[in-house]
């Protein structure tokens, strides 16, 4: 069953291959960060966005169990 919860986790995991596979919104040199190129500083920032979007997803997912195993009467797991 597709919920609200479930949209905004599939919205974290997918955020990132949109951002990864667009080349055209961040193939520039300009503007440089400490001497790095735009291309470069641009994909290691999404390293650490793509973790925290995945974190922030996993523990949407365990809360959307636990209230999906709490409605059902805490059957056990």
């Amino acid at each position: 069953m597709v919920t609200p919860l479930r949209v905004v986790i599939g919205m974290c995991l997918v955020a990132p291959f949109v951002a990864m596979l667009w080349v055209g919104s961040y193939a520039k040199t300009d503007p440089a960060f400490i001497g790095i190129p735009f291309f470069y500083w641009y994909q290691m920032l999404w390293v650490l966005i793509s973790t925290a979007l995945t974190m922030i997803a996993y523990k949407l997912w365990q809360h959307d169990q636990r209230s999906r195993r709490d409605a059902r009467g805490g059957a056990a797991r």
